[in-house]
């Protein structure tokens, strides 16, 4: 603590006397201590000793050990040094036996180089705490892997396999029979890596096609400007193609008008005739110099909506370019009496589906009993944030988050006969999890943070654990818990992060959650960042975990 690094950042900041806590924050952020502004006036005042509103050098040294030395990362730095110094080999040592790295000749190296503040430590090829710290604190050391931030995934195949990420009335921001119809609607969905954009599309005034929902009281917006909207942002988050599912009800006439609307604003962007590659199956999502299909007369290529009769009908009749809406409600039931044949069915055919009528207020269900079965496009509402999002969101932080997930084996190989609801011999996955503690977690008026942790995946793994209470502490509560999870399909498996603070016993309070795919969790100790109910990121709120499974 006492070196010259230290000294040097922080002594031209004191010699006018002493600082203040606004002073302090600009302090700790110049040192690369990212700190919540509310927890800095907490730690300030608690190191305050004159009660005047000024701190001393000494007294900063305090808050900046409170901030950056956490004990149990102290804890980890002592066990694999000595002397205050961790060489070379020694940090090869951690990385090997912890992180689970896959060691090359200079990684180790290359870390010090990387996250060592002091110079005199670099040339000797040793880590400080200092350093360490810097290093644990890093993307390096996240719990989501770094091979899942690119896509890695074979994109060659036919679009139904795959799952694309699907929103339901994206025109909507609010509820579903009174609110505003809004663009915005479309370009935070893109944002977000959506694949696949819902447009219902009416006779408007002046011979322009309008978008709403339809027969209700919400408000409508030009269909022209839905489109000019999407040419903008549709490739902002992904390369990958988008989908859009037009529900048309308009008039010939104005029909002539949106197809006019979509060839003049798209341009070269939109797929408007076979690809003779693909003749009798879907193509895959690597239409490179083609990125929008779309569904309307004869624009309609790929993805033409066939009413669904049953799976029997669908296995007689239907054809490879026709595509199926199922509400939810009889999705629910052919899941769970008929998961063989909804599987052989979306090994098929694209199968959307959507939320049932009563969901007024934009409600959710769980995406999860659909992904099960393997349907290609489970359409939510965006715009609502909770449990169904989180789901959403992390599934789709997968392979880059480019909006489209190749299907597991399980759910595109017939031999294996797959049913998410009757476990045959499978070869279980164990997994491991010490949540160790956390660190300024969103404060509240009583701060006794707890932490849940939820399996989501087919029934048998669907589960949920949680540490028990830390009282009065939300800046670095500490729980060092063990939970130890059978897990039957990994590949199907997300793992949601939920910290809560006790307000009554029985009664929790929602501080903040990440969630994720099982797979692509990293081994070793890892930070879990976490975020708001709309999906904020809360950061510097974080947990720190030890994890391990056999893959």
């Amino acid at each position: 603590m006492e070196n010259k690094w230290f000294l040097s950042v922080i002594q031209e900041d004191f010699r006018a006397g002493k600082i203040s806590v606004e002073k302090t924050a600009k302090l700790l952020e110049k040192l690369n201590i990212r700190c919540d502004g509310n927890h800095v006036k907490c730690v300030f005042k608690e190191n305050d000793t004159h009660r005047n509103g000024k701190i001393t050098i000494e007294e900063f040294r305090r808050i900046y050990r409170n901030f950056a030395y956490r004990e149990e990362v102290v804890e980890i730095f002592n066990t694999y040094s000595s002397n205050r110094k961790m060489s070379e080999q020694n940090l090869i040592k951690f990385l090997k036996q912890e992180q689970y790295v896959q060691m090359s000749d200079t990684i180790a190296s290359e870390i010090i180089q990387k996250y060592e503040p002091i110079k005199e430590a670099k040339k000797q090829h040793q880590m400080t705490i200092e350093g360490f710290i810097r290093y644990m604190n890093s993307d390096d050391c996240l719990l989501f892997k770094k091979d899942c931030t690119h896509v890695y995934h074979d994109m060659t195949r036919p679009l139904n396999d795959y799952f694309i990420s699907t929103s339901h009335n994206t025109y909507l921001i609010s509820g579903q029979l009174i609110g505003p119809s809004d663009l915005w609607g479309y370009a935070s969905a893109l944002v977000k890596g959506c694949r696949c954009l819902e447009i219902d599309c009416w006779d408007g005034s002046q011979n322009e096609p309008v978008v709403y929902h339809g027969h209700t009281l919400t408000s409508k917006i030009l269909f022209k400007t839905v489109i000019q909207v999407i040419n903008k942002y549709a490739f902002m988050a992904s390369d990958y193609p988008v989908v859009l599912s037009l529900e048309n009800h308009c008039s010939p006439q104005q029909q002539e008008i949106m197809a006019n609307n979509l060839q003049s604003i798209l341009g070269n962007t939109l797929l408007s005739d076979i690809l003779e590659k693909f003749p009798d199956v879907l193509p895959s999502p690597e239409i490179r110099k083609i990125k929008i299909a779309l569904e309307l007369s004869d624009l309609v290529i790929y993805t033409k909506a066939e009413k669904f009769k049953g799976f029997h009908h669908a296995q007689l009749y239907q054809k490879f370019n026709e595509n199926n809406s199922i509400g939810e409600l009889l999705a629910r039931k052919l899941s769970k009496q008929k998961a063989r044949e909804f599987i052989s069915h979306t090994n098929n055919f694209i199968t959307r589906i959507y939320p049932k009528a009563s969901r007024t207020d934009s409600s959710n269900y769980i995406p999860q009993e659909f992904w099960n079965v393997g349907c290609q496009m489970v359409a939510l509402n965006f715009q609502t944030p909770g449990l169904p999002m989180d789901l959403q969101n992390g599934k789709f932080l997968d392979n880059g988050g480019c909006g489209y997930l190749l299907k597991p084996e399980i759910l595109r190989n017939p031999k294996l006969n797959f049913s998410p609801n009757e476990l045959k011999e499978y070869n279980p996955t164990i997994l491991s999890i010490r949540l160790i503690s956390g660190f300024q977690l969103p404060p509240t008026n009583r701060n006794d943070p707890l932490v849940l942790i939820e399996i989501y995946g087919i029934p048998d793994d669907q589960t949920k654990q949680q540490t028990h209470v830390v009282r009065k502490n939300a800046f670095s509560p500490r729980w060092n818990e063990t939970f130890t999870f059978t897990i039957h399909a990994p590949e199907m498996a997300l793992v949601r992060f939920v910290a809560e603070n006790q307000v009554t016993i029985g009664s929790n309070e929602f501080l903040g959650q990440y969630t994720l795919p099982l797979l692509c969790m990293d081994k070793g100790y890892r930070t879990i960042p976490l975020f708001s109910k709309t999906g904020d990121n809360l950061d510097p709120a974080s947990l720190f975990v030890y994890v391990w499974y056999h893959e």
